[in-house]
């Protein structure tokens, strides 16, 4: 009878629970076979996450690794919806597709569902797993989550290594003789430095299934060597598909790791500032242990507070020039940059730039520059050429930016020129600048007598470098 009564209870609370969410389901598909599930919490965070249940890509285990988040998820605020993705049969691009459309419908209807549009996660279980992570890898700016919660993932497709049925459904047969698809697809070699979101991985040491080692752990390997921000969690048992079921065995602990975890997660304000740092090694954080932390976009986000939010858009070795040896604009961090839809850019290119076999296509460094300026802001392209009219379209400019001079080379590492960036380089930044009216951050004179503050290369700062050029930055902001 008390076994009863308590069921009774419990049954009355769930159900009470429940109801402070609003649900509903949208079709994906004109067929509806692939469908969102809708969670709307009360009193809305403007969180919200992207759930992706798992199966092995040749079913949906849609309640423990699905649904049954939803009430935990709404008490915290947090708008959750499941996608119910047709299975893949060997067609990899229908799955994805139909996530990628979830997380666009979410995005495009935050502001009616009260979600911050760039604070949208994705959580996958398993073989959803494995979806969410190639969602996080392989998608552009604006159906990439702003981070992952995986569950057990599948994340190789060596079917040696991992759950051979999800690699055979997810690529087919034919799929899984070709390398280079098994490997585009594991998608630890599909991590990229400061665009890939962060990560936490949950996991428990005795899985059978899908052998942590071989998959998490690989994952979380990538991320932590890319200076990306990643946590995992090895729980002592619980094998594999446990999920959000009650019955696994620390299920509580569970809970309130992932519970720190997103509340330890920057979530940025609606009118925040964005900007973005475009540039080179010295932008990306070359030789800054955990660059994502430590470089000076992330040092500028803290000199700056809350009211901006900062992206690291810098890529090593890449230069202004499209015919140099490794164009910027040719980058899937230059499409972020552009789809980021910055209020400030702030650029730094050129150092690589000055070597002999880059600058011999010098002549064509200005309007490689001008064409960069322009796709940011194309306001820019028809400026007036009357002065107060002039001047007044610049202050009306969605997109500001500042062009960055290059720190002095102190070394002719790599070739590096610094003869070429003061006589080369600065001349026809300065002149852009004067043409398009934006401004000119001069770290060249400013780091002269900073060679104490760089590596032994003589070309990248080091931890004080980056620091010195977050606070002149940030004080160039300050004085816009």
């Amino acid at each position: 009878m008390k076994k009863i009564l308590f069921f009774a209870l419990w049954l009355c609370m769930a159900v009470a629970q429940a109801q402070t969410a609003r649900k509903f389901t949208i079709d994906l598909t004109d067929d509806g076979k692939a469908q969102m599930v809708c969670f709307l919490p009360e009193k809305s965070s403007g969180r919200a996450i992207v759930g992706v249940p798992g199966g092995g890509y040749s079913m949906l285990s849609n309640t423990h690794e699905g649904y049954q988040a939803s009430e935990w998820l709404n008490q915290r605020g947090i708008a959750y919806f499941v996608v119910n993705y047709r299975l893949p049969h060997g067609d990899r691009t229908i799955p994805m597709g139909d996530v990628q459309k979830g997380i666009r419908i979410v995005r495009d209807s935050a502001t009616v569902w009260g979600i911050h549009p760039r604070d949208v996660g994705i959580m996958g279980f398993s073989a959803g797993g494995h979806l969410a992570s190639v969602i996080s890898t392989h998608s552009e700016f604006d159906v990439r989550p702003d981070f992952s919660i995986l569950f057990y993932p599948v994340i190789s497709m060596d079917e040696r290594v991992t759950h051979k049925y999800s690699c055979q459904n997810f690529l087919g047969r034919e799929g899984q003789k070709d390398k280079n698809l098994v490997r585009q697809f594991s998608t630890q070699n599909a991590v990229r430095r400061h665009l890939t979101p962060p990560a936490l991985i949950i996991t428990a040491n005795d899985d059978r299934l899908v052998p942590f080692v071989t998959n998490g752990l690989e994952y979380y390997k990538a991320m932590r060597n890319a200076g990306n921000q990643c946590t995992m969690h090895v729980y002592p048992s619980g094998d594999h598909g446990f999920g959000f079921g009650p019955w696994f065995k620390h299920h509580n602990q569970l809970l309130t790791d992932i519970g720190a975890w997103l509340d330890n997660l920057p979530s940025p304000a609606p009118d925040v500032i964005r900007v973005a740092c475009i540039g080179n090694s010295i932008t990306d954080g070359h030789g800054i242990d955990l660059a994502t932390q430590h470089g000076y976009p992330a040092l500028l986000q803290q000199r700056l507070g809350e009211k901006y939010w900062v992206k690291n858009f810098g890529v090593s070795a890449r230069t202004m020039l499209n015919k140099g040896d490794h164009p910027y604009m040719n980058e899937l961090a230059w499409r972020d940059a552009v789809a980021f839809r910055p209020d400030i850019a702030i650029i730094k290119l050129g150092t690589n730039d000055s070597k002999p076999g880059n600058w011999q296509h010098g002549a064509e460094f200005k309007q490689d520059l001008v064409q960069m300026i322009t796709t940011l802001c194309p306001e820019l392209v028809t400026l007036p050429k009357n002065k107060k009219k002039r001047a007044k379209a610049l202050a009306e400019v969605k997109t500001k930016i500042f062009l960055c001079t290059p720190i002095p080379a102190f070394k002719p590492t790599w070739n590096i020129s610094d003869s070429v960036i003061v006589n080369g380089i600065i001349p026809v930044q300065q002149e852009v600048a004067g043409e398009y009216g934006l401004q000119v951050i001069d770290l060249h004179t400013l780091f002269a007598g900073d060679g104490d503050k760089m590596l032994s290369d003589g070309i990248h700062p080091n931890g004080q470098g980056a620091r010195r050029m977050a606070d002149i930055i940030a004080e160039a902001l300050n004085k816009d």
